[in-house]
């Protein structure tokens, strides 16, 4: 059901009600614009507008519990997109005097002077873009190939228990993967390789792709089970083997599902914070040369959680970081945006669509 076809449903439902209860309906929406006015002018007073919403809530729902979930469940969808649009109007608010002051130079320059109030974000980005890839170059070929074992190859009794032993990896907290690179990987590669400084992109890079698995193996796993059997079963009746089928069927046929875990995985890659944080020191130059990953930089994401606590007396180095978030989220919402475009030119091949 679309927002407007909601909206019709809840205002017819609405006027069918007694005046009781249409009552009741507008007291709980003004005492929740009340509890939303609150929080921004004076948030110690959100208790009292949302008692009185909670209140008629529970009114509702036992007078009138279909009328009141229909109406719970909407304002539940309409906040969230509420809430997106208040984080996104603030960050890019916040982001606006560094882009005042530096102009174009934000993007295009690799100085972070924090003393002399010059900010550019190429070396976070950098550092951003190899992890990026480092950790995509990881979990990608990794996570489709588990997937496809879990799916497609091994027995029910080993898909029931590697399935969730996958999952829980996702349950592990990053600071713990942060902590384990930096303590053990670190560890190794610096005597291994000598190298001069704790911690690398690399190291970074390698992390996260392992954080990104299980995210890419799941996601990918339910594309898999999602193509019919019917398909799978006509290409063994035409005597294919079970690995032409997977190679030549299913995986084609599941190809805009994958895509969406890899490319979920790669989101999940540029938003870790505390895995790149615990493991690169806050160096704020370009890996010399550039193509060494085994260099220690800083990503955007470790900029922001390392330094903003430093920044809170710094207003112009505040809004830089705000710039980083801005550039974070630009990029997220590209990598959603192309994602879509994926699934949808698959499901007009796999229609036999032009």
């Amino acid at each position: 059901m679309s927002g407007a076809s909601t909206t019709q449903a809840i205002s017819r439902s609405f006027g069918e009600l007694d005046w009781p209860a249409r009552i009741a309906g507008l007291v709980g929406a003004l005492s929740l614009i009340a509890a939303f006015a609150a929080f921004i002018v004076e948030p110690g007073a959100v208790v009292f507008p949302a008692l009185v919403f909670v209140a008629v809530a529970l009114y509702g729902w036992f007078a009138h519990q279909a009328e009141t979930a229909r109406s719970l469940t909407f304002l539940a969808t309409a906040s969230t997109l509420v809430i997106l649009g208040v984080i996104t109007v603030y960050l890019f608010v916040k982001a606006v005097p560094i882009l005042r002051q530096m102009g174009a130079s934000l993007l295009t320059s690799a100085v972070w002077d924090v003393h002399g109030g010059r900010y550019g974000l190429v070396t976070m980005m950098w550092g951003t873009l190899v992890t990026t890839i480092i950790a995509t170059l990881v979990s990608a070929p990794l996570g489709v190939a588990g997937a496809v074992f879990i799916s497609e190859i091994a027995p029910k009794s080993v898909r029931e228990a590697v399935k969730p032993a996958i999952e829980l990896l996702a349950g592990i907290p990053s600071i713990v993967y942060g902590y384990i690179g930096f303590v053990v990987i670190n560890s190794y590669m610096m005597d291994l390789f000598r190298l001069p400084t704790n911690g690398s992109l690399f190291i970074v890079g390698l992390v996260i792709g392992v954080m990104a698995l299980p995210t890419v193996v799941s996601v990918s796993e339910d594309a898999l089970n999602a193509v019919p059997n019917a398909m799978k079963d006509g290409s063994v009746a035409l005597g294919s083997t079970d690995w032409q089928t997977t190679k030549s069927v299913s995986v084609p046929a599941a190809i805009s599902g994958i895509s969406a875990a890899v490319i979920l995985g790669v989101g999940r890659a540029l938003g870790e914070t505390m895995a790149a944080t615990v493991i690169l020191a806050n160096v704020t130059q370009l890996p010399e040369p550039l193509y060494d990953v085994f260099g220690n930089t800083i990503t955007l994401t470790s900029a922001i959680a390392s330094q903003y606590g430093v920044a809170a007396g710094r207003p112009t180095q505040l809004s830089a970081l705000f710039a980083a978030g801005v550039v974070l989220f630009v990029v997220v919402l590209a990598l959603s945006v192309v994602s879509q475009t994926i699934e949808r030119r698959m499901q007009q091949t796999l229609g036999g669509d032009q």
